[in-house]
């Protein structure tokens, strides 16, 4: 391969998001709208942010198994033509990071133009989507677990937690301070739906137990809506109406053997992203000094604790140094974390809302600004395969 292909095999500064838009997020199935409709909503919605005919759209891209499909959609959008659809694998919100990496190598290999990315979930029309209630036959991981009483995510996730905790001597306050973080942006934040219903050190100890060493604020909520935003490439990047926010690197995947079943994975208590954060990094060309916020996605506030370490913020044993609710808040924190409320306080849209604050905070535009807000990094799903991440930029960072 040649050193000029060489160089072309990369994301960096080629692609940038000119708009984002989401519907009001409510608790989980309590949408007045289908789930279509509400994926219609944030994508008009990221349209107008941008400035953009609808119709220009050629490309669509999502994960989790959306079940808005592409062509639909661009029926109903009205649209051209469709040239992208794009889906990526793995449940929950691992992809969230993934789908918009597909679609930017989507504009750069020249397949489409114009690419949506985004997600949409109505649980009362399609039944609640972390309840394990239901279900008659078990397969795959899922047989391994099920008969020993492991049925639902806090209870798979807790086990690999409590492993990480105990090994690296994280205690709960860690834990805590991640969770009082979220809560604390979410109350500027008008959008998120435990805005008006703060959380302090007192409440989360006295929360009971889900699962140790999860409390109830630990977990994150569930919830209805959709969010979207829109892809181009550079060149077009600056005809649009927002200021854009510049791919700079992506990532997604897992190492050695980590969906070995019956948790049987060589390295079991990790995030998965001991080989994801290196190519990420690789790629956007900086490190974790240079990123000046992050949106990590709390399933479970354990596995930010494992993401954050993983990514290289700080090493292992010195979390509980680290993780402090000082160092976690902006504007000056060392490390602003989850500025929108995140999953456990904005809402919980797979993660997708996250991807929509990074935006936000590289325009300037977020109720939580962090003071340094250059570059932002966005931590998919954690502890799943594959897992995914993402770094964007200013201008000034291109």
């Amino acid at each position: 391969m040649t050193g000029r292909a060489q160089d072309e095999r990369t994301l960096r500064g080629r692609v940038a998001v000119i708009g984002i838009g989401e519907t009001e997020y409510y608790r989980h199935g309590a949408s007045p709208d289908p789930e279509f409709k509400l994926a219609l909503k944030a994508i008009l919605a990221a349209c107008e942010d941008a400035g953009l005919d609808p119709r220009e759209i050629d490309g669509f891209s999502s994960y989790s198994d959306d079940r808005s499909e592409a062509s639909r959609l661009a029926a109903a959008l009205g649209t051209h033509r469709l040239r992208s659809a794009t889906m990526q694998w793995g449940g929950g919100g691992g992809g969230c990071c993934a789908a918009v990496a597909n679609a930017a190598a989507s504009i750069v290999a020249g397949l489409a133009d114009c690419v949506v990315v985004f997600r949409s979930l109505a649980q009362g029309q399609y039944g609640r989507f972390g309840q394990a209630a239901g279900i008659h036959t078990v397969s795959g991981e899922r047989s391994y677990l099920m008969p020993y009483g492991v049925l639902a995510p806090p209870q798979r996730f807790a086990m690999r937690v409590q492993r990480y905790m105990h090994e690296h001597g994280v205690r709960q306050e860690a834990l805590r301070s991640i969770a009082l973080a979220s809560y604390h942006h979410a109350q500027a934040n008008p959008r998120a739906v435990m805005h008006g219903r703060p959380l302090h050190a007192e409440k989360y100890d006295a929360s009971r137990w889900i699962v140790e060493p999860f409390h109830l604020y630990d977990c994150c909520m569930e919830n209805d809506g959709a969010a979207a935003l829109l892809l181009v490439s550079v060149e077009r990047a600056k005809d649009f109406a927002s200021k854009p926010a510049y791919v700079l690197g992506a990532a997604f995947g897992s190492g050695h053997r980590a969906a070995a079943t019956a948790h049987n994975a060589p390295l079991y208590a990790t995030a998965s992203f001991d080989t994801v954060a290196p190519d990420l990094y690789r790629m956007a060309g900086v490190g974790p000094s240079d990123v000046g916020v992050v949106q990590a996605y709390e399933n479970f506030t354990g596995g930010v604790v494992m993401a954050l370490a993983e990514h290289g913020f700080f090493r292992p044993e010195k979390a509980n140094d680290f993780l402090t609710f000082d160092n976690l808040i902006a504007p000056s924190g060392r490390l602003p974390l989850n500025t929108s409320g995140g999953n456990l306080a904005e809402c919980y849209m797979h993660g997708f809302e996250l991807v929509l604050e990074a935006v936000r905070q590289v325009r300037g535009a977020s109720t939580s600004q962090a003071r340094r807000n250059d570059v932002a990094l966005v931590i998919g799903g954690p502890m799943v395969t594959p897992a995914s991440n993402l770094i964007l930029g200013s201008e000034a960072t291109l």
